[in-house]
This record gives structure tokens, sequence and C-alpha cells, in this order.
């Protein structure tokens, strides 16, 4: 295959002719030179395939049956703009030509059609496609490069811009998206800005649930509604959480907390999309988008039996995983610029920033807390303060963040986690290694299965060297 029909490849082509000669030819002169081709017989036929999935490109004759070619010329710039359009006139018609060029069409043709013609127009398209396309990225790119924030997070460092383009290309979509990360390191904000940069639920309701904070029934209850009678203090009917969000977004935080039978449930809803109330045999659609979050190790619950394998794998379609703030500390200076300003406009203050010494200082710091910690240490010091700079003396309980990293991460490193974690990996390697990296042989010697293995393998970056 050469190289214009793989670049050929990445567009789109529909045929829009009422007779089916020419309609038939075209379609096959396309399919041979790589490109998605697609037929219409009329205009109206047309614009019902666009709007179920865009194109590149149309040609179009103008004499169509009903609806004209120059009217679909028209819906097409209207509604499907940047569609590219060539149409085909007979006879000769130079001033249809001229008013479909008036239009918006890229080109023309005329009747009889010639191959080298058609071809060289549509070679023009491409090109010209792929210059948006390329530019497109390039901007892209650039503004990647330069983000500061994103969909309300702060923060400029390599690990913050990895989730930035991760939500750029998930928001879209309708996958079901897991949150992992410490408490505090802003779950909910990762949720918040997929929701508001998916453009066709961003309108639409954004619920947010701490599953953590509810009983089993008081939660089943709130996702999926219940009838009247159906337990004790049901005086009355009541709609759950997931009809609310029909065509919005449910963040489910706390996933961990889901009961097995809660679990079963949810599983449904991922699976078939529906659900029941509580009390209730009438089948309802779930319409919302899902995103879960935890601060747990999921893998760890599948192992010990408490969370369904299945239901993991459903839920961890794409995962974003939400970095400490000990990990990213270039971003501190920037969040604390970000809560002053947020505090000192709602405790009716003029403070324009921080000092040296409270940055540098807090900068050293662990933050066990995460941005959470960080925000609260803020508030609190701008409440405490009297000029236009933080200084540490503002901070409430500041000695705490005098303490020395080196200490907190030599504690942290002498954690009885840590400490047992070591042996584990080492005698999984040392049964991998006696059965000459055979994943099944070894899974069987360790008396788990396969995918326990998988799991322990990746979480221990242990990697595979068959």
């Amino acid at each position: 295959m050469n190289q214009k029909i793989r670049d050929n490849q990445n567009f789109s082509i529909m045929v829009v002719d009422d007779e089916p000669l020419i309609r038939e030819s075209l379609y096959e002169i396309f399919k041979i030179e790589g490109f998605r081709a697609s037929m219409a017989a009329s205009a109206e036929d047309a614009l019902e395939k666009l709007d179920k999935s865009p194109v590149d490109i149309i040609i179009t004759d103008l004499m169509l049956p009903k609806m004209s070619g120059l009217e679909l010329l028209r819906e097409v710039k209207t509604h499907h703009d940047p569609t590219e359009v060539i149409v085909i006139t007979g006879f000769g018609s130079i001033e249809t030509a001229v008013e479909a060029m008036k239009n918006g069409a890229f080109d023309y043709i005329t009747k009889p059609i010639n191959d080298s013609e058609i071809k060289l127009i549509i070679g023009k398209i491409v090109e010209k496609l792929k210059l948006v396309q390329e530019n497109t990225q390039l901007k892209n790119l650039i503004a990647k490069d330069k983000r500061q924030s994103f969909a309300g997070m702060i923060g400029s460092s390599e690990k913050m811009q990895s989730v930035y383009n991760i939500i750029d290309s998930v928001a879209s979509t309708n996958a079901t998206i897991l949150i992992t990360g410490e408490s505090g390191t802003g779950k909910g904000m990762v949720a918040k800005g997929i929701h508001m940069c998916d453009e066709k639920r961003k309108n639409k309701p954004f619920v947010e649930i701490s599953c953590g904070a509810l009983s089993e029934t008081l939660l089943e209850s709130e996702l999926f509604g219940h009838m009247k009678g159906a337990f004790t203090g049901a005086i009355k009917d009541k709609e759950g959480r997931f009809e609310y969000a029909k065509g919005g977004t449910i963040f489910l935080d706390e996933i961990d907390a889901f009961s097995p039978s809660l679990q079963v449930k949810l599983l449904k809803v991922l699976q078939d999309g529906v659900f029941e109330r509580v009390g209730d045999n009438v089948t309802r659609k779930a319409e919302a988008r899902i995103i879960v979050a935890t601060n747990q190790q999921l893998t760890d619950l599948v192992e010990k039996g408490d969370f369904r394998e299945d239901l993991y794998y459903r839920i961890n379609v794409i995962a974003i995983e939400m970095p400490p703030l000990r990990e990213r500390k270039n971003d501190i200076q920037g969040l604390i610029q970000h809560f002053i300003q947020i505090y000192s406009e709602s405790n009716n203050k003029n403070i324009r920033g921080a000092s040296d010494d409270l940055i540098k200082t807090f900068k050293s710091y662990n933050w066990p807390g995460n941005i959470r910690e960080l925000e609260n240490a803020i508030e609190g010091a701008v409440i405490m303060a009297k000029g236009d700079t933080l200084e540490m003396n503002n901070v409430p309980n500041g000695a705490k963040f005098t303490k020395t990293e080196s200490k907190s991460v030599q504690a942290e490193s002498k954690s009885l986690k840590k400490v047992t974690e070591q042996p584990e990996k080492d005698h999984i390697i040392a049964v991998l290694n006696e059965c000459n990296w055979n994943r099944n042989k070894a899974a069987a010697a360790l008396g788990v299965n396969r995918t326990t293995l998988y799991n322990k393998m990746k979480k221990y970056n242990i990697l595979d060297n068959n």
C-alpha cells in the first residue's frame, strides 16, 4: 500500500447521485484510491446519513429528485460545515456552477465526468484538510504546553499536563472513567472537568455522591430511587440520582464503599444501561455518563473478595491517577496564589501574595492531606493576616510545616506497608524465574489466578522477561 492510499484512509467521501451507474462508478474509484466511501441516491438520504456520521467530502449531482443538489449544498454548509462539497452539473451549465460556488462549493465538474479531473480536485481538498488537521494539532500542542490551569485545576507540572491531556481525549466519549489518588488530590475537580469539557453534557446535571457517607439502604435509594412503602420511612415515591442525571454525569466518589449487592446493581447499569427503583419492578434506562473515584487500591480489594472483579474491569475503562501534591511541588506556588485570591475576596481582604519564606516552607513540606490541606492552611492564614502579604506566622499551627521533607520521606519508607510489600515482590519474581516466566504455571504455584498475578506484577512494576 503506497503512502497516498494510506493518507486517503483518513478521509471519507459520500457520492450523491440518483443515477446508479454514475454513483457506483465514482464510489468504486474512491474505494480504490483508499478513501472511506459511501453512497446516497438522494439529497434527503445524504442528510440522514450525515446526521449519523459526518464525512469530509461530498460529491453531488445538482439535478436530484425533490431536493436539488444546490439545496443540499446549502444545508451542508449551514449544518455540517466544514464538510467540503463538489458539485456535478450537466449540459455545461456554468451559471448553475457559479451559483454553487457562491454558496460554498469547493469546485464543480461537468458531465461527462473525467476521472483525472475529479481525482485532481479531490487531491486539492485532501491537501487542504491535511493542513487544517496539522494546524489544529499544532495549536493544541502549543496550548497544552502553556497550560497553567485547566477546567478549574491549577498546575503546569508534567503530571498535571498528563491529566489534562487524558481529559481532552475522553471528555466527549461515553467511556466510564475511574479516578484514583490519595484523599485531597482533587479527584472531584477532575470529574467536574470532564463534565464541563463535554459539549453535549456540560449544560446537563452533574451529580456527585459521596458513597462512603451513606448506609447501604440510603445509598441504594439515593442512586436508584424508591417506591412508597419500599422500606421504613419511604413515605412517597422518590426519583434517584441516575434519573435526575439524565443526559449528564453522575460521579460516584468512594466507589470502594459499595456493598456486594450494590456492586451487582451498578454492574447491571454498566452492562445493560438499566436499573429499577427500590421496591419496583419497572425497568428504567440509565442515561448518565458514569465517573467513579477511590483512594483505595481496588486490585487489593478484588483479591480479598471485597470488590467484584467483573465490576472493576467495567469501571476501569479509562483510568486517571491524580498525583499527590508531594510529587508536583512546582505547582505549589501557583496553588497558593489561587487560594489567596479566593479567600482574600471572600473575607474582604486585599492580600496580594505570600512571602518567600512561606513559599519555601510550604514547598519543603510533604502534604499528607494534599491540596485540601494546602487550601485549609491558606484559608486560615488569610483570616489571620493583618498586612497584604501572607507570612508563616499567619498560618495556624504553622510549626508542623517546618518539619523537613527528608524526615517525612524517611518515615514513609519505614511504613509497615512498604516493609511487607518487598518480600511479596521478591517471592513473585523468584517463582516466575522458577517457571521460566510462564504466568499460568507461576499463578498455579503461587495459588492465585492469572489475573491476580498480573495485577501484582503491575503493582510492583515487575517486567515480563519472556
